[in-house]
């Protein structure tokens, strides 16, 4: 997503005439602030779901959580990041924003976090009330 094709320009003549019809009486200064914040929103999403896939990238067959596997993954989404940014100091319709590294470098560790807990806490409260139906039964 890094070139001229979602570049502010492009990805706002899109969103501004939605917005548009949703809401005739919208400013342009909403405009303005809503295209800013899906353009942001973007960034933090596509980093999160991007660190999971190199996560699962990482763990390969194995099942399961390590913390080798999170770290790894997450160090490879925020070393991309950065070449992402850079690359976009290149494009001409974009420009390269420390801020927007920074952006997704957390979208990935949220990413880590989410998965992190996804694998340690609901797991074990899980398996205990299933241990206990069944010693129940």
């Amino acid at each position: 997503m890094s070139t001229d094709a979602f570049s502010a320009a492009h990805t706002g003549s899109i969103l501004e005439p939605v917005l548009r019809w949703l809401f005739p009486a919208i400013t342009q200064q909403r405009v303005d602030a809503i295209h800013f914040f899906v353009r942001k929103s973007a960034h933090f999403v596509e980093y999160l779901l991007f660190f999971l896939l190199i996560y699962r990238g990482v763990r390969g067959a194995r099942l399961g959580w390590h913390w080798s596997w999170g770290l790894a993954a997450l160090v490879i989404a925020a070393c991309y990041s950065v070449l992402d940014e850079l690359h976009q100091a290149f494009v001409v319709s974009r420009t390269a924003s420390p801020y927007d590294s920074l952006l997704d470098s957390t979208g990935a560790l949220i990413g880590f976090a989410a998965l992190w807990l996804w694998f340690r806490w609901p797991r074990a409260k899980g398996k205990s009330l299933r241990s206990k139906a069944f010693q129940d039964a």
